[in-house]
């Protein structure tokens, strides 16, 4: 039976399904650089040949260590799908001799190099500039016009985002993104290969994006992402997920598959997400690429990962296109013949629709929630009118516990705020889109109010 050996990290599609799935494929080995999630910490040592989790000493040297773990076990391939891990274990890949994301790994990674890239090849994207210090930082925004976004280079989830208004909030932002880092890192949510990733900063103009003259029903956010794979350098896109409107500064609310877009709109969106991927030169591995829709037909490349989408993204797309993502992946990287999608999946071809939701203590307007609640989705499922045959449920490994204090949102932090995650399944995207709406306004109303000893802690 071929081995596999699955490099696990923070971040991805959640562990339990990624496991079942490759399960199905291979025997699994796990090498777990984050701790499992207490809710498939049990399934993962009956999915997998071996569980190992290496000491602080070991991940010195991340690249040697997954090399040498590949070899311990015979794996036939080596593959992640946590964004921290992405670099390393494409570097491990070229020193095996095994298919994977290739040397280009690192410019679908770090946002200054991926620009850098695309601007090179005159694909559309905000105006940027690189950052690595605080006077960095001043000189850029005064060639770029207000207001700036300023983001980690090597971050994920939203995290460390700040807006920029004025050259009055460009120390204070630059301390607050610089000091979310470090908090990230101690959670984490930190790039695993490369050293001092956590100082390296991208400040870019931000677009003015509109939904409306994409989506025909209101309340849809103003972009979208293209999920796929490269395999053998040849971009296949499987299809295009929408999206709630984010909450300030930019952390994604919820992602929905698929995205009601017409026709012509998705060819559109999904050729522009081919030109970005051709322009990285990956090889082989997942791929998730976010576009910000514009007024008059107009796109800007957001990024573009190595990987494919994380939450939900990977089981959403199982449910509405029958298309197992992750044994597909890990047959093609076994040498074996994958059928892809001839084009992008169309919302015509979908059995429904399904979108996760991140649950942030902020309503929808954006605003922070007024008192402090516990999460309990016994209550939610209860309380909370959905449309008729909408299911949800709650992904165990991705949530607090019931009766957990809901963090308060920090708009700097973006989803290291998050509460939990919810999968909805429903007739069609506008009835994922309502439902969520009618979610994210019952929260704050529905859940018991935190104990005062917890909200103290």
């Amino acid at each position: 039976m071929s081995k596999v050996l699955l490099v696990h990290a923070k971040g991805g599609p959640p562990l339990g399904h990624v496991l079942s799935r490759a399960a199905a494929k291979a025997q699994v080995h796990l090498l777990a650089l984050s701790a499992l999630p207490p809710a498939v910490a049990g399934d993962a040592r009956g999915l997998c040949a071996s569980v190992v989790t290496p000491t602080d000493a070991e991940r010195g040297d991340l690249v040697s260590l997954i090399v040498a773990r590949a070899k311990a076990v015979g794996a036939d391939a080596v593959l992640t799908f946590s964004e921290y891990a992405v670099v390393a274990v494409a570097e491990a890949c070229e020193a095996l001799g095994l298919p994977g994301a290739g040397g280009a790994a690192a410019l679908a990674r770090d946002k200054r190099l991926m620009r850098r890239t695309w601007r090179q090849h005159g694909l559309p994207q905000p105006e940027f500039r690189p950052v690595a210090t605080e006077a960095d930082l001043h000189e850029a925004a005064t060639h770029l016009p207000f207001p700036l976004l300023l983001k980690a280079a090597w971050s994920a989830g939203s995290t460390a985002h700040q807006i920029i208004r004025s050259p009055h909030e460009v120390t204070a932002a630059w301390r607050r993104s610089r000091d979310v880092m470090a908090e990230s890192a101690q959670l984490g949510y930190a790039e695993l290969h490369v050293a001092e990733a956590d100082a390296d900063f991208v400040v870019e103009q931000i677009v003015t994006g509109t939904a409306a003259e994409w989506f025909d029903d209101p309340g849809w956010g103003d972009y979208v992402s293209v999920e796929g794979v490269v395999a053998r350098g040849v971009f296949h896109p499987v299809c295009v997920s929408g999206r709630m409107p984010t909450v300030e500064p930019f952390t994604e609310r919820a992602g929905i598959t698929p995205a009601q877009l017409s026709p012509d709109a998705q060819n559109r969106v999904v050729a522009l997400a081919r030109d970005s991927v051709d322009a990285l030169g990956l090889r082989d591995c997942g791929i998730h690429t976010e576009i910000k829709l514009g007024a008059d037909g107009r796109m800007w490349l957001i990024e573009t990962a190595a990987r494919f989408g994380g939450a939900m993204t990977v089981p959403q797309i199982e449910e509405v296109f029958d298309l197992d993502l992750i044994g597909m992946l890990v047959d093609h990287l076994l040498g074996r013949t994958v059928r892809w999608p001839e084009r992008a999946l169309t919302p015509a071809q979908a059995r429904g629709a399904a979108g996760s939701l991140v649950v942030l203590a902020a309503d929808s307007a954006g605003e922070a929630w007024q008192d402090r609640r516990a999460w309990d989705f016994p209550t939610v499922a209860e309380c909370v009118p959905l449309s008729r045959g909408s299911r949800l449920s709650v992904v165990a490994e991705s949530s607090l516990a019931d009766g957990s204090t809901v963090p308060v949102y920090d708009p700097a932090a973006g989803a290291n705020t998050m509460a939990a995650l919810c999968l909805l399944s429903a007739a069609d995207p506008r009835t994922v889109l309502r439902d969520f709406e009618t979610l994210v306004d019952a929260l704050p109303r529905v859940l018991p109010a935190a104990r005062p000893e917890e909200v103290a802690r």
